[in-house]
């Protein structure tokens, strides 16, 4: 304390007010009056938990930490109240080990307002001006394939394309004079030639499309599947090609020349003869159940169509949409729950379709576009400003409207993945906060669990001493000469082979952690409880008759209670780090469900390593980053609350 120079009569007054009203009065007084003159220095007393809060805010790296920490909690606490679609088992076969991006609906601005066609099936969109140039967005690297769909060839920007489509892995292209052109991934006969004697499992690209040209105006549809393609002429020939494997039921197709329609399911080839009274697959019982709309039954297709006959054919990865001859639309095959029913158009006919992987887009004659099916990414989520449009385009979670001038007034959907996703096709993002929600719960009821039986054990051995301390410490002595992780995986083992539930395994997997971690806590309380129990406060409650118990827990615990909050706060980033070495070592929480630590352990391969970097190195990032700033806010909380530290002197 800086002390202030007095005369005689002031030195006189000081005293007798310290007489009168006590010295702290004093010094309330001096604080008032020299509050705003910063020449005078004047100690101020604050209790001590502000004198805590005041030494912890002047560590601005530890201030930095706790900000992070609360935003991470909030993060993956609250975060998941907005992802209203999600689910752990999510997979998307075509949005497979895509990098982080958001260009899936960025349309090229030299294409936007001279727009002949869009068309995607799989990450990335091809689309085509009336000029009859060529444009690729999206995420266009294809895995480790090494492939660029942006990677046009040459002699396609060169010629005067009329038709495009794109597959999943690869685009096809006719020009003016009927010539066919292809680039992209060509491993699996997705075009090009190839041998079927090397490869029974390749239906080859017609000769007629390797080596010479078709005639470009009898062309009715131009398709591409997951790795297949299909030409489709309007005297109804039809050249089709591609990987049997994908499309068990392509042989059927071959040498087609009664078909109207074609379209690729995720795993079926659909097609619509010219008597237009059912769908063709090639398999009997194959989407043969017929449905007014995706939430009514279905029933026999000849039953339902009821003399009707259909007219178009679109096919999203699980089901088929049919248009019928009185403007009314028919469904078949799978639809996932919670996908938004058809609308009902009264007094509007529908003039055009668009399919995506899990949603339909169609276009009224008044001028309206709606959207239903699957909505997870958005797909169904119509834009205001599609009003008045004149076409529309789908891509596999995309839609596009154009109006009359051949200009983009709307889109909507999927514009990509901030960190990019997995290989089963799911966001890392909304995993990494669903992840951190289990790992961060995993770990604060393990420290929960851990200090209550610590602290327990930690104040009865030190108050009481004697057989009793000597018994417990004894036992955690041997809970903590059993070796962790080893234990923690046997046990974990144990569970993989009993028949309970996923909600059991994480509950007993919180109590392991907590029942081998308390030991540390234990002697920390015990040795503070030794020292504390000689001083006089103890002695004059032992004098008051106050019972052992309340005053080990009521009078001494709350006067080590710093030392403990310190602890509980690094224990806590242990615990996380523990529950996930387990879950990336196989023996913690197990796919579907994530965690920061299964997560890393699904990325644990070389392949994924090397050429998907952002699926572990987010989820590192995320763990790393938590982890660390607990522990600079445990070791700041701990210089503050030792009065006895000087680090800062």
């Amino acid at each position: 304390m800086k002390k202030q120079k007095k005369g005689f009569f002031g030195t006189i007054a000081g005293w007798g007010r310290r007489l009168f009203r006590g010295g702290s009065a004093e010094l309330v007084d001096q604080m008032e009056a020299n509050k705003n003159d910063p020449t005078k220095d004047v100690e101020e007393i604050v209790s001590p938990s502000r004198q805590i809060v005041r030494g912890f805010m002047e560590r601005k790296l530890a201030v930095g930490a706790l900000i992070v920490v609360i935003v991470m909690m909030l993060t993956v606490f609250i975060g998941p109240l907005f992802m209203k679609n999600y689910s752990d088992s999510y997979t998307e076969v075509t949005q497979k080990n895509i990098p982080p991006t958001q260009s899936m609906m960025s349309v090229p601005k030299e294409l936007k307002n001279d727009i002949k066609m869009i068309d995607s099936f799989g990450s990335f969109s091809v689309g085509l001006s009336n000029a009859g140039k060529v444009y690729v967005w999206g995420s266009t690297q294809m895995g480790t394939t090494g492939v660029d769909m942006k990677d046009i060839p040459q002699e396609v920007k060169d010629a005067k394309i009329v038709q495009i489509a794109a597959g999943m892995d690869h685009a096809i292209a006719i020009d003016e004079n009927g010539k066919v052109y292809a680039w992209g991934v060509n491993k699996l006969g997705q075009y090009g030639y190839f041998d079927p004697e090397l490869n029974p499992s390749i239906l080859p690209m017609p000769d007629v499309l390797l080596n010479g040209t078709i005639d470009v105006n009898n062309i009715k549809k131009l398709t591409c599947g997951y790795q297949c393609s299909a030409i489709l002429m309007n005297d109804g020939t039809l050249y089709i090609w591609g990987n049997k494997n994908t499309y068990s039921n392509i042989d059927k197709f071959v040498d087609k020349t009664d078909l109207v329609d074609i379209d690729f399911t995720l795993s079926y080839v659909v097609g619509l003869t010219e008597e237009g009274t059912g769908l063709f697959t090639g398999k009997r019982g194959l989407l043969d159940q017929y449905r007014a709309n995706m939430n009514t039954s279905a029933s026999p297709a000849k039953q339902f169509l009821d003399g009707r006959k259909i007219t178009s054919i679109y096919a999203t990865n699980s089901n088929v949409a049919m248009l019928l001859d009185d403007g009314s639309m028919c469904f078949s095959g799978d639809f996932a729950s919670g996908a938004l029913p058809m609308p009902a158009m009264e007094g509007e006919q529908i003039v055009d379709v668009k399919a995506g992987s899990y949603h339909y887009t169609a276009l009224t004659d008044k001028g309206n576009v709606y959207s239903w099916g699957g909505n997870v990414l958005g797909q169904c989520d119509v834009k205001e400003s599609a009003k008045g449009a004149t076409r529309i385009f789908g891509g596999s979670y995309q839609s596009y409207a154009v109006n009359e001038n051949d200009d983009l007034i709307a889109k909507w959907g999927l514009k990509g993945y901030l960190f990019g996703t997995d290989s089963y096709g799911a966001d890392i993002f909304q995993r990494i906060i669903q992840g951190g929600k289990m790992t961060m719960t995993i770990g604060a009821v393990a420290v929960i669990i851990s200090s209550f039986i610590g602290i327990i054990i930690g104040c009865v051995s030190g108050y009481f001493g004697g057989k009793a301390d000597m018994f417990l410490m004894r036992v955690a002595e041997v809970f903590s000469a059993i070796p962790f992780l080893p234990f923690a995986l046997i046990l974990s083992a144990v569970m993989a082979q009993m028949d309970i539930s996923e909600n059991s395994k994480i509950f007993v997997l919180m109590v392991i952690l907590g029942l081998l971690s308390w030991t540390g806590l234990a002697r920390l309380v015990r040795g503070q409880v030794l020292a504390a129990r000689e001083n006089e406060y103890v002695t004059a409650a032992k004098a008051m008759g106050v019972r052992e118990g309340a005053i080990a827990f009521k009078h001494i615990l709350p006067n080590i209670v710093s030392v403990i909050f310190v602890n509980l706060t690094l224990n806590f980033a242990t615990c996380m780090l523990t529950e996930s070495s387990l879950s990336y070592l196989g023996f913690g929480v197990t796919y579907p469900r994530p965690t920061w630590g299964n997560m890393l352990n699904g990325a644990n391969n070389a392949t994924i390593i090397k050429n998907f970097w952002w699926q572990w190195v987010f989820t590192s990032l995320f763990l790393a980053i938590t982890c660390i700033c607990i522990n600079l806010v445990g070791d700041a909380l701990r210089d503050v609350m030792d009065p006895k530290s000087d680090r800062d002197q």
